[in-house]
């Protein structure tokens, strides 16, 4: 199964958004228990999650949970619900919001081995003290994947939201990744989901400086974020004309430029982006 691209956030306290959330068809749907619910909201969304996540079939999109982060008060009750789930064979992954140590992030990971085995654990960088450790968490056995969250970082540092701001972090993450040998980082949210130029330029930035997937807040956000990070025509065409000059030798000319071993495995790469 391919990894997700793009996971989109529904609010917990919103259940007549869950259905049409998966109509829109994400990789992955984050039913989300943290941020975008006030406190005094938590319990109902806690309730309209079972309700739709044991009545719901399990269906073709994957469904992840984003309880608060383990340094709250509400985590231990994310996690004794979570114990009493129905069907927690349908939750294909956890997010664990505000990742800062590897101990906490550990302690997850073993109650998620025996929870539901299958499930996935995304744990999103969004302090300094999270990014101060990335490389400890991305590290810790369970973790599948690590996510940004640029808008927590930037609130927490007292940077401004802009790309060169987030540049150094986005970079230690995506490193942190490769070394654990997990898939490509997911990047954070685009708040103006309205503009959709921006939303492709956000995801374009990302997937430069080697992200692979990003998260997403609305609906109209998930084709643009797919689009960018899958190989275009023109991408392909390029990889395929490579991949055939590289079948005489490893050192040839494609296009006008030498291509040597780094840029043929580069295109196979790209091929294999696109099967999947």
């Amino acid at each position: 199964m391919k990894r997700p691209v793009t996971y989109l956030f529904v609010p917990g306290n919103r259940p007549e958004r869950f259905d049409k959330a998966a109509r829109a068809m994400p990789d992955a749907v984050i039913l989300d228990l943290e941020d975008a619910v006030h406190p005094d909201s938590k319990p109902a969304a806690r309730e309209a999650v079972a309700h739709w996540h044991g009545a719901t079939p399990a269906g073709g999109v994957r469904r992840y949970l984003r309880i608060n982060a383990a340094a709250t008060p509400e985590f231990a009750t994310d996690m004794a619900w979570l114990a009493a789930l129905p069907s927690p064979q349908r939750c294909d992954g956890v997010v664990l919001p505000k990742a800062e140590s590897p101990q906490q992030v550990a302690h997850l990971a073993r109650w998620l081995e025996h929870w539901q085995p299958q499930a996935g654990l995304v744990a999103i960088i969004e302090t300094a003290r999270g990014l101060a450790a990335v490389e400890a968490i991305a590290a810790v056995p369970g973790v599948t994947r690590l996510a940004f969250g640029s808008l927590d970082f930037s609130l927490d540092i007292g940077c401004e939201e802009m790309p060169e701001a987030f540049l150094h972090a986005r970079s230690r993450i995506v490193v942190a990744s490769r070394v654990a040998g997990l898939p490509a980082p997911v990047d954070g949210v685009t708040p103006d989901f309205a503009d959709i130029d921006t939303v492709r330029a956000d995801a374009i930035h990302a997937r430069r400086l080697g992200f692979g997937a990003k998260l997403c807040i609305h609906p109209v956000q998930v084709a643009p974020v797919r689009d960018t990070f899958m190989p275009d025509a023109g991408k392909l065409a390029w990889a395929q004309r490579v991949l055939v000059a590289a079948e005489r030798s490893h050192a040839v000319q494609v296009d006008g430029k030498m291509v040597d071993l780094p840029l043929i495995e580069q295109a196979q790469r790209v091929l294999r982006a696109a099967a999947a």
